[in-house]
């Protein structure tokens, strides 16, 4: 594939089978220019994009521009990255999955993504996400639905579906990703990445924040340690640090983890048969490691926390579409289904209801916290199912029936965005069907080292990187 490229040097057929770190490397031995790294990004996308739908918008000439210039030196220089369609690059479209931005330009760059291109990546392209990031799949009207490297009749998870896509099918090694509900975590899952939502106050967000504070961004990536270094190098610091910095984490930890361990959601439901399976699993596979294996189960008021996230959850299309009316347009015609139906609901509801609903965030948070203190992880499911078929979840399914697919469905992470704890999906199981499951290990906050150093220890015990799609770009 990349031995085609018009003015590069042959390239090793292996390159999309390298993490970042890897790649890297190779420029800062001389081996390849940073220019030959990204073409060679640009020929893996055009391969397999067209499969999988993964990036939708493409800035090429950026891309070689700044790659031939004098890039900023760190671990990841000249590695070629992209911007999930949700967030700002200064100049390009960003249209956060929707009809009612489609010609939206960036005026500035938002601060993670600044963050990243002073590690030395180098943005080619836009990911492909839902609408507002509001769906745990990626099947928006505007940008076209994403396919699952693993099979392309389903879903790769959202709302950084185009993210996790990308990665899993060789296109880049590392792909920026955003998580309001699990959309780090649930697109990880389902296209067998590594993913990590970090801490509340673990990384800069700029002024734009969702209610309650459950917004957080971080990457995903093949391998363990290019999310843990690019962690080192995006966390606050100094006088701005919320939390001790995590530091570098470069491998396994000595100390044996006392995890909690249970399959059951907060309602008291258990899995698909193949899900819980594959979390026994693993839960075996870390008792095999010498950790302690408790089960155990966070008993909050399912219902309640149901109820409050919503709420929080459905404020923001609540004020979109009174936006959208304040500017003489019609919601439905530039808004999804789902996106109105939020905002109906949230309407609906007395006033006060947000306020109440984040009222009820701290009593969760308290709980959890309390629960978690006697743990230092726990692990459950990330989903309740593997990936779904695409259009089971797509934003056109009848509002009431699309509501409770979803809230089945992802169900293990959004406490976790309340509470700003960290928590990891690990890339360790696969069903009869071929399609990954992932395992959702939390911490306390401000212990992304603790989960860190058992990635690495998961990662050497279980390898998942000679682990590939039938849609890959090797």
């Amino acid at each position: 594939m990349d031995s085609n490229l018009k003015g590069a040097k042959p390239v090793m057929p292996e390159l999309a089978k390298l993490d970042a770190t890897a790649q890297a490397e190779l420029v800062r031995k001389g081996e390849l220019t940073a220019l030959e790294l990204v073409e060679a990004g640009i020929s893996r996308i055009e391969q397999v994009n067209p499969q999988v739908n993964a990036v939708v918008e493409k800035f090429y000439d950026r891309a070689r521009e700044a790659a031939k210039g004098k890039l900023p030196e760190g671990p990841f220089t000249g590695v070629p990255n992209l911007v999930k369609d949700l967030d700002n690059l200064k100049g390009t479209r960003a249209t956060s999955g929707s009809r009612f931005l489609a010609q939206n330009i960036s005026p500035e760059t938002d601060p993670i993504i600044a963050g990243k291109e002073k590690s030395g990546f180098v943005m080619v392209g836009k990911s492909n996400t839902p609408e507002f990031g509001l769906l745990g799949t990626t099947e928006s009207l505007l940008l076209g639905s994403c396919n699952n490297p693993w099979n392309v009749a389903h879903s790769p998870g959202g709302s950084s579906g185009g993210a996790a896509a990308a990665v899993a099918s060789g296109m880049v090694p590392v792909a920026h990703a955003t998580d309001g509900g699990g959309s780090i975590r649930i697109p990880a899952s389902c296209c067998g990445v590594f993913g990590l939502k970090p801490s509340r106050g673990r990384i800069y967000l700029g002024e734009r924040q969702l209610p309650g504070d459950i917004g957080f961004q971080h990457c995903v990536s093949r391998s363990v340690r290019d999310s843990a270094t690019l962690l080192s190098l995006t966390e606050l610091t100094g006088k701005e640090a919320v939390l001790p910095p995590v530091g570098r984490v470069e491998g396994p930890g000595k100390k044996r983890l006392r995890i909690a361990f249970g399959t059951m959601d907060y309602k008291g439901r258990e899995p698909a048969p193949d899900v819980k399976a594959a979390l026994e699993d693993v839960a075996q596979l870390c008792a095999d490691l010498g950790h302690e294996i408790v089960p155990a189960r966070n008993r909050i008021d399912g219902a309640a926390f149901e109820d409050a996230f919503l709420a929080a959850w459905a404020s923001g299309p609540a004020e979109l579409v009174a936006l959208v009316k304040q500017m003489g347009l019609d919601p439905e015609a530039v808004l999804e289904p789902w996106t109105v139906g939020l905002a109906e609901l949230f309407n609906s509801k007395p006033a006060g209801t947000l306020e109440k609903s984040l009222a009820h965030f701290a009593k969760v948070t308290a709980q959890t916290e309390a629960f978690m203190a006697d743990y230092d992880v726990w692990l459950t499911p990330v989903l309740a199912s593997a990936p779904p078929k695409t259009g089971e979840q797509a934003p056109t399914v009848p509002f009431d029936t699309l509501y409770e697919r979803v809230f089945n469905y992802v169900t293990y992470t959004p406490l976790h965005n309340v509470v700003g704890t960290p928590a990891m999906s690990v890339p360790l199981s696969w069903n009869k069907a071929g399609l990954p499951i992932g395992s959702q290990f939390a911490a306390q906050p401000g212990q992304e080292k603790v989960l860190l150093e058992l990635a690495f220890e998961l990662e050497q015990a279980r390898p998942w990187a000679d682990k590939y799609p039938p849609v890959f770009a090797g």
